[in-house]
């Protein structure tokens, strides 16, 4: 059923609508055209002028029986181009309008989907009114600008308040359901976290790139070559000035789409490997052509990189017994004995000090951040080899026994790697892949026509 989305041909109608003006007045959400892609937006208010509501409307397409026309992907596309920046034009009109026409064919598949659950389940999962009301208060905020004003600023563009309640509404609602009934199962291990926090200092050592995404999805957009000149028609729109963030918000099947496609620093082997190699030939502040992947296209924006590092900072504690350089094998032995009870009983960093605490004769120190180099020869090679959140084996020094707790590890001059951040983002991610999995069989057992 993909396919015969992009085979679809503009409807006359919409393609009138758009050529005469109606829906490329100068977005009320972002800036004029630039040189670079930016997120800045505008308060200024657009010129008005007054938008012709078709004298007929004809059916687009069918969603399980109901009803797409075309009035309602007019208006789809008029709200794409308001908040991507992007100018229509002879040449980009089919791209908005199979986007827009994608995204109306889903979130009809998603209301259908959670009316049938809120039935059977009796429960309440699409958002309110109220809760709608709310969002674009929000959304009206972030543009500095009261909802009324917001609202109004759309207007002069012929775009009605309902186009943007209903794809707020099935955006809020569809994401709840995803998180409630999927978000409590998903484990995300230990083991897990930990790997990804030692890929992370191992990479610290190659070049970071600090970038913002857009991914098409060639299955959703009905195959490569019609992602690959949907994504060229993008790319030339950015370096006329669209927004990168706005135009990621709208046309990215990438989780990172909700932060206008900012994906933060990434090091080789986060990217797919050709996505890489174009990293590798980007400078600061350019944007890549369209970047072929096994399942769909990358446009990339470099904001920023770096050298890799080759000193690794570590944030330590310790529980330590002090033991003299001559003291008698019993003592060493009793000493080691009492160090692992109090080892085994230390659950993570934030509690070692107050665990420690409990057993007279052994004391906690918190001995803060400094690079492996700079560490005592018998600690170092614990420092490089330990994760964060890991305890080291009983040490001997001259002074005593220690055991070394790696609270958190990092390149220097990059970030902490944060625990929780990083269970976020894997759960970001499987949360993603649950959805367009779910969506992808939505569409598959759909009855789906097109006019």
């Amino acid at each position: 059923m993909g396919a015969a989305l992009l085979a679809l041909a503009v409807p006359a109608g919409v393609q009138a609508q758009a050529l005469r003006g109606e829906v490329g007045a100068p977005p009320p959400v972002v800036t004029p055209a630039s040189t670079a892609p930016t997120t800045d937006r505008s308060t200024a208010p657009p010129p008005t002028y007054t938008p012709m509501r078709p004298m007929s409307e004809s059916i687009a397409a069918m969603v399980n029986d109901e009803i797409i026309t075309t009035y309602d992907l007019a208006q789809r596309m008029r709200l794409l181009i308001a908040t991507t920046g992007v100018q229509p034009t002879q040449e980009n009109l089919p791209e908005f309008q199979q986007q827009a026409l994608v995204s109306l064919v889903d979130e009809r598949l998603q209301i259908q989907e959670l009316k049938r659950v809120q039935k059977d389940q009796k429960m309440t999962i699409i958002a309110s009114d109220d809760e709608v009301q709310d969002e674009l208060a929000s959304m009206a905020q972030q543009n500095k600008m009261n909802t009324d004003g917001f609202l109004a600023a759309l207007k002069t563009q012929g775009i009605a308040q309902d186009t943007l309640f209903e794809q707020i509404r099935a955006q809020m609602s569809w994401q709840r359901w995803i998180r409630g009934r999927y978000g409590s199962r998903l484990r995300i291990g230990e083991d897990q976290i930990k790997a990804t926090q030692a890929r992370l200092i191992a990479d610290a050592s190659k070049p970071q790139y600090d970038i913002s995404e857009v991914f098409i999805d060639a299955s959703r957009a009905g195959g490569m070559e019609t992602a690959t000149k949907g994504a060229a028609q993008l790319v030339a729109q950015i370096q006329q000035g669209a927004p990168f963030a706005a135009v990621a918000r709208q046309f990215s099947s990438s989780s990172t789409a909700a932060a206008g496609g900012d994906a933060g620093w990434v090091s080789p082997a986060d990217m797919p490997a050709e996505v890489d190699a174009a990293l590798e030939q980007l400078r600061p502040g350019q944007l890549s052509q369209p970047i072929r992947v096994k399942d769909g296209i990358y446009i990339i924006y470099l904001r920023d990189k770096r050298a890799g590092s080759g000193q690794t900072l570590v944030n330590l504690k310790q529980a330590a017994i002090a033991l003299p350089a001559d003291a008698s094998q019993a003592d060493f032995d009793a000493a080691r004995a009492k160090l692992e009870t109090v080892r085994s009983e230390i659950k993570d960093c934030k509690t070692l000090e107050a665990t420690v605490a409990k057993t007279p004769g052994v004391v906690a120190g918190d001995l803060g951040e400094a690079e492996t180099g700079d560490l005592l020869p018998e600690f170092a090679e614990a420092a490089k080899t330990l994760q964060p959140g890991q305890l080291s084996q009983p040490i001997r020094t001259k002074v005593g026994l220690h055991v070394l707790a790696v609270c958190g590890k990092r390149a220097a001059g990059a970030a902490q790697i944060d625990h929780d951040q990083i269970e976020s983002r894997l759960t970001g991610e499987q949360l993603s892949m649950i959805s367009r999995r779910y969506m992808r069989d939505l569409r598959n057992s759909a009855t789906l026509e097109y006019r």
